[in-house]
C-alpha cells in the first residue's frame, strides 16, 4: 500500500494519472462529438432533446458522467500541480534552454491552452449542463403521426409540465421533454460565446495533438511500430476533425439557424 501511494504522489505517478484521464476524456470527446451531431438534424431538435434526456436519466450513463467530472478535475489539478513543480525546479525561463526552439509550440505552452479549456468548460457547462439540471430552460411538445412519419412540435406554456414523457395515443407518438435544442440556439445567437468557442475549440486542437501523444508515450506505448499511428490519429482525428466537429456547432446556428 505504501508503495502504490509512493508512485501515485511522485512525478511519474502524477504524469500517469494525467495520461489515463486524458486518454478517457478522449474517448468523452468522441461520444460527445457523435450525440451532439444530431444538432444538424432538421426535426427542430427531436432528436437531440431525446439524447439530452437519455445523457441525464440512463444510470450507467449517470455513473460514467461522474468519473467525467472527476476526470476533469483530477487532470486539471495534477497539470498545475507539474507545472509549479517544474517551474519551481527549473527558474529559468523554459525558452533560455537549448533545445526549447525544437520543441512544439503546443507543448511549451500547455498550460496556457489548459486554461483556455478551463474556462471554456465552465462557460459551456453554466450555459447548457447548469440550466438544463436546474429547470432554465423551456419544454416543448412533439407529435408524430406513426402513419406519415409526419413530426408537429409546439413550445409549453412556462410551468405547464415538468419531466419527460412519451407515449402513443391513437397512433400519434407523444413526447414532451426539456427544449435544449432551444437553448443552444438562443446561447449560439450570442457572438462573444460564438467567439469563444471558437477560442476554446482551437486550444483543444494544440491541446490534444502534443496531449494524445504524450499520453501514451508516459503510458509506455513509444515504439517506432506504432508512434507513427498514434501520431496521426492524435494530428488529424483529435487535433482536426473533432475540433472542427464542435466548432460547426456555433458557427451553424450562429449563421443558419
Amino acid at each position: 500500500m505504501s508503495t502504490s501511494k509512493h508512485v501515485l504522489s511522485s512525478t511519474l505517478g502524477k504524469k500517469l494519472i494525467m495520461s489515463l484521464t486524458g486518454l478517457f476524456l478522449c474517448v468523452f470527446l468522441i461520444v460527445h462529438l457523435v450525440g451532439n451531431l444530431q444538432l444538424f438534424y432538421a426535426d427542430n431538435g427531436k432528436a437531440f432533446n431525446e439524447y439530452a434526456h437519455t445523457m441525464t436519466t440512463f444510470a450507467p450513463i449517470k455513473i460514467v458522467s461522474y468519473l467525467l467530472y472527476a476526470s476533469i478535475v483530477l487532470h486539471a489539478v495534477y497539470a498545475l500541480v507539474l507545472t509549479l513543480r517544474n517551474r519551481k525546479a527549473r527558474p529559468v525561463p523554459y525558452g533560455m534552454y537549448r533545445g526549447s526552439a525544437n520543441s512544439p509550440w503546443s507543448s511549451r505552452n500547455m498550460g496556457i491552452l489548459g486554461t483556455v479549456l478551463l474556462v471554456f468548460i465552465v462557460t459551456h457547462m453554466s450555459n447548457f449542463w447548469w440550466k438544463f439540471h436546474n429547470d432554465q430552460v423551456p419544454y416543448i411538445e412533439y407529435r408524430t403521426d406513426l402513419n406519415t412519419g409526419e413530426t408537429t412540435s409546439v413550445e409549453l406554456v412556462a410551468g405547464e409540465f415538468n419531466g419527460f414523457v412519451s407515449y402513443i395515443d391513437n397512433g400519434v407518438e407523444v413526447i414532451r421533454a426539456k427544449d435544449l435544442y432551444k437553448q443552444v440556439g438562443f446561447a449560439f445567437k450570442n457572438l462573444p460565446l460564438v467567439l469563444l468557442y471558437l477560442v476554446g475549440m482551437a486550444a483543444l486542437s494544440f491541446h490534444l495533438i502534443h496531449g494524445f501523444r504524450s499520453a501514451f508515450q508516459t503510458l509506455g506505448f513509444d515504439h517506432k511500430r506504432y508512434v507513427g499511428a498514434i501520431r496521426g490519429i492524435g494530428i488529424w482525428f483529435f487535433g482536426v476533425i473533432v475540433p472542427i466537429g464542435f466548432a460547426a456547432m456555433p458557427l451553424y446556428f450562429y449563421f443558419f439557424k
